[in-house]
């Protein structure tokens, strides 16, 4: 009976015990990130890249498998994107599950290993500039160095690597003759050994790589990544620069605060939005650019113009301030400046008279004969009369002296509707004028 009992108790000891042992997910207790890499290669990926490494050593993973599908991008994204792989001391594989081109072939040699689906594809790794043209001697130079260096990294044989990206490298045996660059098959990359295995899905991968009960954890891009990789392409930021200078610039004819300064007020804020989460600005510059909007409103109480100058001044200076390529963005702002300039010519002179548009934009009002308004080359009995401004004068505009309405302008600069005013000289047909400052009232029409 003693034995019995003391059976009994041994066992309940043995289960208690069994039951305390935190029972892990996997035989192993294996963690393993899996993180896309596809689209476009810009500096949107890399703040989200960041995060997903930061992720994984956080939580100790084992191992992060990066599925790659890249067309490629922009080089100094993926110089980025390299030295954040090769810092960490987590396993890093790429699975190029159809292509790696490109930046995406240099981000792939930066990792351990690389496993590839049959089909797949990685190389062609020219530089280019904006305009699609090939890159100068020195980018060239920095280039080539990268992707050796890259190779390297695994102990690749760095002369496919530098075929990737130097069309002067002769290797016809794997159709790269001099004139072509290398683009190396699934199969190819295996018998050269930048690819250490081909796998059809990701559990083949995870077969292969041995973490069959492992715990596979998924990052995906948050809706903030989304939004922050869309904009920090350098053809979407161009855009959006476009469209905030040319609202800007219509809103300097509109009165008062309308739709073409919210329109390129929040093309600039889509800007600094993308800029900040991608980690490219800081809040220094979005609170520059604030100031600047503010100087530029503010212009619309005060005559003078220096607030104005100042505020587009502060927003040109944030705007740089939240570039990590001054030269790029540099590019990017002069041809939004002198795109919006010249759409605004367009809208404002062929459309505005065809289509009567702007016209709460455009001084439509003329004195011409046909509605009784008088003209004369010289009107020196003006000088020292007194009247006021019918409209607003920036510096033109049209005066009312004695009942008659009078194209003047004012000394440069701004005179508000229904100012008093009083022609201080005439040269020729040009009528100035200059505001009288009183107490009074001012005149309305």
């Amino acid at each position: 009976m003693n034995r019995i009992r003391i059976v009994s108790i041994l066992s309940l000891l043995f289960g208690l015990l069994f039951m305390l042992v935190p029972v892990d997910s996997s035989a192993k207790g294996e963690v393993v990130y899996v993180v896309p890499i596809e689209e476009t290669v810009e500096k949107g990926l890399y703040a989200f890249l960041k995060r997903a490494v930061e992720t994984a050593e956080n939580e100790q993973a084992d191992a992060i498998i990066f599925e790659i599908n890249t067309p490629g991008g922009a080089v100094d994204a993926a110089a980025d994107i390299g030295k954040l792989l090769t810092s960490t001391d987590i396993r890093t594989v790429a699975f190029i599950n159809n292509q790696a081109l490109s930046a995406g072939a240099y981000i792939s040699l930066n990792m351990d290993e690389i496993y590839m689906v049959k089909g797949g594809t990685m190389g062609a790794a020219a530089i280019i500039d904006q305009q699609g043209n090939t890159a100068g001697k020195k980018a060239e130079s920095y280039w080539f160095a990268e992707m050796k260096n890259a190779a390297k990294h695994a102990d690749r044989d760095p002369i496919y690597a530098l075929a990737m990206a130097d069309e002067n490298v002769d290797l016809p045996e794997y159709g790269a003759e001099k004139g072509k660059l290398l683009t190396l098959t699934s199969e190819q990359a295996v018998e050269v050994g930048y690819a250490e295995g081909m796998a059809n899905n990701l559990d083949e991968l995870l077969e292969l790589l041995g973490y069959t009960e492992a715990d596979v954890r998924t990052l995906e891009v948050s809706f903030a990544e989304k939004i922050a990789r869309f904009i920090t392409n350098p053809f979407v930021y161009s855009i959006l620069l476009t469209i905030g200078s040319l609202g800007l610039v219509l809103e300097l004819y509109s009165p008062g605060f309308g739709v073409p300064g919210f329109m390129g007020l929040s093309a600039l804020l889509l800007f600094f939005y993308g800029h900040l989460v991608a980690g490219l600005a800081g809040f220094e510059s979005l609170i520059l650019f604030i100031i600047g909007i503010g100087l530029i409103l503010l212009e619309f109480f005060i005559s003078g113009g220096i607030a104005g100058v100042l505020g587009l001044g502060a927003i040109i200076t944030s705007i740089f301030l939240a570039a990590d390529n001054v030269v790029h963005l540099g590019i990017s702002l002069l041809i939004a400046i002198v795109t919006a300039s010249l759409v605004s010519i367009f809208l404002i002179k062929v459309l505005g008279k065809k289509l009567n548009l702007f016209n709460k934009i455009i001084l439509t009002d003329s004195t011409n004969t046909q509605s009784g308004y008088i003209s004369n080359k010289n009107r020196l009995e003006l000088i020292g009369m007194e009247g006021y401004a019918v409209t607003v004068l920036r510096p033109s505009g049209t005066i009312l002296i004695e009942d008659e309405r009078i194209d003047a302008v004012s000394e440069g600069v701004f005179i508000n509707k229904g100012a008093k005013i009083r022609v201080v000289r005439v040269e020729g047909a040009r009528i100035i004028v200059r505001e009288i400052p009183s107490l009074d009232k001012e005149h309305s029409f």
